[in-house]
């Protein structure tokens, strides 16, 4: 399954400066249908993702809220000029083992 995504990139508050993008309630209820297994560790979806040309394998990270997160890497956000703030389109393959 693949899935594009338009959102805001947001910065973690904490000390690692970690930069998210969230997965709306939507498309985050529809991947849990999916019943994806086996789950990895805390029930993260493992998935390659991509924003602009840069492809990069991931995993989506379940919050409390009922979405998932996605961590953009440092890498990426150099190479495609994301700052906090900015709309971004992501498309993400669900991996299936």
């Amino acid at each position: 399954m693949t899935i594009t995504v338009r959102g805001k990139v947001w910065l973690y508050t904490g000390p690692s400066g970690w930069h998210f993008f969230t997965i709306g309630k939507t498309v985050s209820r529809r991947i849990k249908k999916l019943q994806l297994s086996p789950h990895r560790g805390f029930g993260s979806v493992r998935v390659t993702a991509q924003i602009g040309k840069t492809e990069w394998k991931t995993s989506l990270l379940p919050t409390k809220e009922g979405t998932y997160l996605l961590a953009i890497k440092s890498a990426v956000r150099k190479k495609e000029h994301i700052e906090p703030g900015n709309t971004v389109s992501v498309r993400f393959t669900i991996v299936v083992l």
